[in-house]
């Protein structure tokens, strides 16, 4: 799978079905930051696409920027196969690593 399968609506369209894996990890950075898994979906469904992580094993993933359910921008790394999606991690980003935009690294 290229970048050009990886797309928001089809990781929306796998949502829509309950074709969601949450990863350990996740689940552990969810607790951690108070972040709701209904923030995590609400921020792919009004988000968008703004990485690619096509090396990423075993599949291929992708960050996303949207808004949480008070509307505050969240960051999600998810991962897709054929079925599923592998929610990875979701934070609020950090203004020191992220232009005001939320969506443009910092340069280091």
């Amino acid at each position: 799978m290229d970048k050009n399968n990886l797309n928001i609506q089809d990781i929306k369209k796998r949502i829509k079905k309950g074709k969601v894996i949450w990863t350990e990890h996740c689940l552990n950075r969810l607790n951690q930051r108070d972040i709701l898994m209904s923030d995590v979906i609400n921020t792919i469904n009004t988000g968008k696409i703004i990485e690619y992580y096509d090396s990423d094993y075993p599949y291929q993933s992708c960050l996303i920027l949207g808004k949480d359910n008070n509307s505050e921008i969240l960051h999600i790394v998810c991962g897709i196969n054929k079925d599923n999606v592998y929610m990875i991690t979701a934070y609020y980003p950090d203004s020191i690593k992220w232009e005001d935009d939320m969506k443009t690294r910092r340069m280091k």
